[in-house]
């Protein structure tokens, strides 16, 4: 008879064994020991070495782990979760891998009671207990868990408390008129020996020159403009904005005023109430009249904004007047499309024939097609100015030109206006009938285009010079001698401008050539990138009626038809059809340039 095995309630039920869940079987236990300290400079009673010596000892001898994996932060604050090794840590809790989480006090872990409280269910979770060595904590029963949450309370009352400490001890300084530890702004340096900022001569020379031509142009953009053309970079190099420009402007440090405490953290002002504001604290850079003068043309606009807003005109429309529909000619009309997800709202076009039920087929046109589009064909063009030449390939062009996924849907680019493009670019002029062999009359003319182009250049390397000598030469110039100066070089410059426009047989236009413009609003933004341009982003940085004072400087018109643009037309009299994959027939190009014109 064999001998049967297992236990008597296995001989007297054969089921039990067949069929006893795997989840009985004991699990191994294994401790995450997890040490912080918020500096490396701690006292050794609170180091690294020594709590990770005691909850060694502590797991092996009174919790009888043999099993353990140690995870430090060392430098991290316990304000937060935001730790390498405690994320690591518990990434691998949810995997099951540890029985217990360890740590020598409870605030090493966190000192926020809803961030513990979050961890704490997830220990919950996955069967991981928490044990703290100093308090004697164990979650595992039922007086520990709750002595941990009432030790939570008190932790973070003490943070709380502790920031109001320092946040007294901060408005103490700041009414003594001492640095609290701001980003330095640009024209002022740090230093060490009066621990507070004082001006630096160089950068003070930009502030300075910020103001001057604020006060001149009464325009924050304009002003951006100015200094991306003279290649001046924000105190960390960055391209200037109308908002950093703004920011200048309304910062009464520049005056010698000491101002704390006057914006919320999400960046609106607080009241005057609730401000620190110390006058004549330390050297200025600006005078107080030429602060008060900036600011006061600042409010003005501001003002005038907002009755702007008052008449109900709450939205500039970045190509409103700019566009007609390819069918019938009419001059579309300009409305709100509907909000995306992102919280963007672009604008919509649409034919009036077509609204009014007048018969004309077109679909309106939205931001989202039209101004990736537009911004992108001028940064081609650009970029194409700089490296097209006389061995340079109309074909090669057209490439260029058509270059990007918002162009995947052109076939090509109508002939005559891709060459009359080419001659602009290569010959400096728009008319499409330009032919450099010109006839014998026509030589008198060329040699003094050809004059007044080195006049040009000359009069363009002085404002260089003399703008350079204002801003960073050690034995720079008066404010006063550099107005005068500068003014006298531009309207020579002006002058010759003109002249050759005229002889050209162009219209004269109060500022540079489309290129120019173009090229300006390029590097701005830092549009020389060879990538997509993003025409929400710009949306984002400049406000909408910028975008379209530059958009209608160097576009006439564009025409449009089913959602799409068809032709643009350019100031300088240039003319650009687009032929689409799915178009044919000849009667296209002429339908396009009558409407455009």
């Amino acid at each position: 008879m064999p001998k049967k095995r297992g236990s008597n309630e296995e001989l007297l039920n054969p089921g039990a064994r067949r069929f006893r869940p795997p989840e009985v079987m004991p699990r191994k236990l294994k401790a995450a020991i997890y040490v912080r300290v918020s500096t490396r400079y701690q006292v050794d009673k609170d180091s690294l070495p020594f709590q990770k010596e005691e909850l060694i000892n502590y797991i092996k001898y009174a919790l009888n782990i043999e099993d353990y994996e140690i995870f430090e932060d060392a430098g991290y604050s316990a304000k937060n979760t935001s730790r390498p090794k405690f994320q690591e840590m518990m990434s691998r809790i949810r995997n099951n891998e540890f029985t217990h989480l360890v740590v020598y006090k409870i605030d090493r872990i966190s000192r926020n009671l809803l961030d513990f409280a979050q961890m704490y269910e997830e220990l919950q979770k996955h069967n991981c207990s928490f044990v703290s060595k100093v308090e004697q904590f164990d979650t595992s029963t039922a007086m520990g868990e709750a002595m941990t949450r009432i030790v939570l309370v008190f932790a973070e009352l003490e943070r709380k408390m502790t920031g109001e400490r320092v946040t007294a001890i901060m408005f103490s300084r700041a009414e003594k008129g001492l640095w609290n530890g701001a980003p330095i702004p640009i024209g002022y340096k740090w230093s060490e020996e009066k621990k507070y900022p004082v001006v630096d001569p160089e950068e003070a020379k930009v502030v300075r020159y910020i103001f001057d031509r604020y006060i001149s142009l009464e325009s924050a953009l304009k002003v951006s403009y100015d200094l991306a053309a003279n290649s001046v970079k924000t105190k960390r190099g960055g391209e200037w904005t109308s908002k950093t420009v703004r920011d200048v402007i309304r910062n009464p440090f520049y005056k010698g005023t000491y101002r704390y405490n006057h914006k919320t953290q999400t960046g609106t002002e607080k009241p005057l109430s609730e401000q620190i504001i110390i006058e004549c604290n330390h050297e200025p850079i600006i005078s107080e009249e030429v602060w008060s003068r900036a600011n006061a043309i600042m409010d003005t606009n501001a003002e005038r904004s907002v009755a702007h807003l008052r008449n109900n005109i709450r939205y500039t429309h970045i190509f409103s007047k700019m566009l007609k529909c390819w069918y019938c000619g009419m001059t579309m009309g300009a409305g709100l499309d509907r909000p995306r997800s992102d919280g963007y709202r672009p604008s919509k076009y649409y034919c009036t024939s077509h609204n009014r039920k007048q018969g004309c087929p077109n679909r309106y046109i939205s931001d989202i097609i039209i101004g990736p589009f537009v911004l992108n064909y001028l940064a081609n063009m650009v970029q194409a100015a700089q490296s097209v030449s006389k061995r340079t390939r109309v074909d090669t062009l057209e490439k260029m030109l058509l270059r990007g996924k918002f162009f995947s849907n052109v076939d090509h680019i109508e002939r005559e206006g891709l060459l009359t493009t080419f001659n602009n670019m290569v010959y400096g002029v728009a008319r499409a009938d330009f032919d450099p062999k010109k006839d014998q009359q026509d030589e008198p003319n060329n040699a003094e285009l050809d004059l007044l182009a080195s006049e040009r250049e000359k009069y363009i390397r002085a404002l260089d010079r003399l703008q350079s000598l204002y801003l960073f030469s050690d034995d720079g110039i008066s404010e006063k001698d550099y107005i005068v100066q500068k003014g006298e070089l531009e309207d020579k410059l002006e002058s010759v401008n003109r002249r050759i426009a005229e002889i050209q047989g162009e219209a004269p236009e109060d500022d540079a050539d489309l290129l120019q413009k173009a090229t300006r609003f390029y590097i701005q933004n830092e549009l020389v990138k060879k990538q997509s341009l993003d025409f929400k982003k710009a949306v984002s940085v400049f406000d909408k009626e910028s975008l379209k004072d530059f958009f209608s400087s160097v576009i006439d018109t564009m025409t449009v038809k089913d959602g799409r643009v068809k032709a643009i037309r350019f100031k300088n009299g240039l003319t650009n059809v687009f032929v689409y994959k799915d178009e044919t027939g000849p009667e296209e190009h002429e339908s396009a340039v009558e409407a455009s014109e």
